[in-house]
């Protein structure tokens, strides 16, 4: 009985040596200790973080080398993680740079070309971007001018909306191809915001698009709604962002009423918005799925045996806001992980800033 233990427990610990978890991206924007703690990670944070990839043996693999090794189904080794940058600020170049360098790690930036081109102080410029890519860093579409693009302005209708839109991904993506040479077809949506129209035009357009919501990656991923896990102010604590980067994709296999856009839905209250969410339970240990909305342990309702729905007990705040869902592997060490985004409008029907 002993052998058979123990040869169960190695056949786990080889499985685990392949593709146990699903590679993680990392989301930073400002790498500074004078920028706004928002959306800054200081520089001794960001030494800690990249240290501890290094000690740990994490594989840092460029963004297009995970995203295509995935939708061809390849397997890759645990602890396997992307690093992106999103607007293209210039601590990226004199802050996080030297850092990556020196442990030899590739990177991302999404970039916002009319901001580019306005030449601010505290931007990078397109030659600085230049010598970036020709070091083999990936400098990608976060739209033309980092507008909201889920948002139709006042007195547009659907597909001028549409139009509008799918003018700005292109122009931003053929004026950073023009600057630097052909680049892959991935857009940051700007603020992670997106609706279900904007992930249809994304997805018609042939992009790859990425969010703000939290979660691993799999061949599975809805590949224009791709989680990154944000690790700049609040999350960039160490402890916390280590049990995150040990964490694997969950396997959703169908959801619904999950339009992020709140003042589009049409069941129920759009202020407390319930998802319905199918698993795949066949690796799941189901009494350890948990779900916080705002900070807060909400109840789970099963449905059927592989549903459940999720709802806010307040109506959500005017802005961005999530769902969150955890659940334990049966055979790996980790945490399933699963991030659902919602925008919401203040209550006059305005926008919030920012």
């Amino acid at each position: 009985m002993r052998v058979k233990q123990l040869l169960f427990i190695v056949l786990l610990s080889l499985i685990g040596a392949f593709n146990a978890k699903a590679v993680v991206i990392l989301q930073y924007h400002h790498v500074s200790d004078t920028t706004p703690a928002s959306t800054s990670i200081s520089i001794e944070q960001f030494t800690l973080h990249m240290n501890y990839l290094k000690q740990q043996n994490f594989k840092v693999l460029p963004l297009n080398e995970v995203v295509d090794g995935l939708k061809k189904g390849k397997k890759f080794a645990a602890k396997t993680v992307a690093i992106t940058f999103d607007d293209g600020y210039l601590n990226i170049l004199t802050n996080a740079d030297p850092i990556l360098k020196a442990n030899e790690f590739p990177y991302a930036i999404f970039v916002a070309p009319q901001e580019i081109n306005e030449g601010r102080s505290n931007m990078l410029s397109w030659p600085q971007l230049k010598e970036l890519s020709r070091q083999g860093v990936l400098i990608l579409n976060h739209s033309l001018k980092h507008d909201h693009l889920n948002r139709q302005l006042e007195n547009e209708d659907v597909e001028t909306w549409k139009k509008r839109i799918g003018d700005d991904i292109t122009t931003a993506q053929a004026m950073i191809d023009e600057q630097l040479g052909l680049q892959p077809k991935y857009l940051a949506y700007p603020y992670g915001e997106y609706n279900t129209e904007l992930v249809s035009l994304v997805k018609s357009l042939d992009f790859t698009a990425f969010g703000q919501h939290s979660g691993a990656l799999s061949k599975k991923s809805d590949w224009q709604t791709l989680p990154r896990f944000p690790a700049s102010g609040r999350y960039a604590n160490l402890k916390t962002l280590k049990v995150k980067l040990q964490s694997m994709a969950m396997p959703v296999k169908k959801l619904k009423n999950d339009n992020p856009q709140l003042d589009q839905h049409t069941q129920g209250n759009p202020k407390r918005p319930e998802l319905i969410v199918t698993l795949d339970l066949s690796d799941i240990y189901k009494p350890t799925l948990a779900c916080y909305i705002l900070g807060e342990r909400v109840d789970v309702t099963w449905i059927d045996k592989s549903s459940f729905s999720i709802a806010s007990n307040v109506d959500l705040p005017a802005g961005r806001s999530r769902y969150n869902c955890t659940a334990q592997s049966r055979t790996k060490s980790g945490y399933y992980w699963f991030s659902q985004p919602w925008i919401n409008r203040n209550e006059d029907g305005s926008w919030p800033e920012g």
